[in-house]
């Protein structure tokens, strides 16, 4: 019997704190599916978090390990966050309130960040999450893992550029630079040089995957709306907007320098002497995919980010699953062929 095709991908995992759930539900079903391989994966803030518990679960238990790793990290993040009266109670959900806007939590923290620094509200720089990540991951064994590669972004606060943790650099305190909001928490500090959340500079960062990675089909997990279709009218509506943009507007430019190349290749063919023939070949080749439920996550504000509650959770986890699902019916005979995401739209 004829063996089937085994098609090799990339993944480029965006960050949105609890929004993090949908990129746990598309991983586990393309890990439920054998004809896939995953070599490498670039995440940022929550994709840098699903990134690292993907790699240790595969190395202590292959794919079935690396789900039940998602799932477990996901319920532990949940269970952490308590159920006081700062999180959305079960009933509030039912009737479809999945955001924490005019929460408590909300308004206490919109409070606090418009008033104290993080120094002043949190001196001992207390943050359960970097805990969690330090209990739950074994980053010894995710430096040493064999069965993906991983680039984790974050953002240089004195430099202003993007640094890009190899997996040899990876740690607790990486991942958590990676997610580092400045008006929640303190900069993290890593050999010297602070940092904040990578999504500023690289949401997620494409760049390595193209360079470093002999897969050209890349896949990329949005999790930020690119487009709505309505004009926001209300203060939070307009903050709302402006956190996708802000978030979103890395991406965009690295799309755009990608479209560009492609066009300037296709034109002149490719460098031959000097330069990076080598990058310019897998620019060449690449081919972009996207999985996203835009409808769906738009109607979503950016304060729902924050609610770590297992239904919400849940919720996201279903609905990156079915986008997963969609997307592999429809697409993935197209790996190792075309693009699915053609990239011309991003030079208008």
């Amino acid at each position: 019997m004829r063996s089937r095709r085994v098609r090799r991908i990339d993944l480029a995992l965006q960050g949105g704190g609890a929004h993090g759930a949908f990129t746990w539900g598309v991983l586990e079903r393309i890990l439920e599916d054998d004809r896939i391989e995953i070599d490498a994966i670039s995440g940022t803030s929550a994709g840098a978090m699903n990134a690292v518990v993907l790699a240790d679960g595969l190395m202590a238990g292959g794919r079935v390990g690396a789900r039940e790793a998602l799932r477990r990290f996901w319920s532990r993040v949940s269970n952490a966050s308590g159920r006081g009266p700062m999180v959305p109670d079960a009933l509030g959900a039912f009737f479809g309130n999945w955001s924490l806007e005019g929460s408590p939590l909300h308004i206490y923290l919109d409070w606090v960040g418009r008033s104290m620094s993080p120094q002043q509200f949190n001196p001992f720089d207390l943050n359960p999450l970097r805990d969690l990540l330090a209990a739950e991951i074994d980053f010894e064994r995710v430096r040493a893992c064999d069965k993906v590669r991983l680039f984790v972004s974050a953002t240089n606060v004195r430099t202003g550029r993007l640094k890009e943790f190899r997996q040899a650099e990876l740690s607790a305190d990486a991942v958590m630079a990676s997610a580092c909001l400045p008006l929640m928490f303190r900069a993290v500090e890593i050999d010297g040089e602070a940092y904040w959340d990578g999504g500023y500079l690289g949401n997620p960062s494409l760049l390595p995957l193209i360079a470093e990675s002999p897969a050209h089909d890349l896949v990329l997990v949005q999790i930020n709306p690119s487009r709505r279709e309505s004009i926001p009218t209300t203060p939070q509506g307009i903050l709302d907007r402006l956190d996708e943009i802000t978030f979103n507007s890395s991406l965009v430019k690295e799309l755009r320098s990608l479209a560009l190349l492609q066009q300037l290749l296709r034109q002149t063919g490719e460098p031959t002497g000097g330069g990076r023939p080598d990058l310019f070949s897998q620019v060449a080749a690449l081919r972009m995919h996207r999985i996203q439920a835009e409808a769906e996550l738009a109607e979503l504000s950016a304060a729902s980010k924050l609610d770590t509650g297992w239904p919400f959770l849940s919720r996201l986890h279903r609905i990156g699953y079915r986008a997963a699902e969609v997307w592999l019916k429809t697409n993935f005979t197209h790996l190792g062929r075309r693009f699915t995401m053609p990239l011309e739209p991003y030079l208008s």
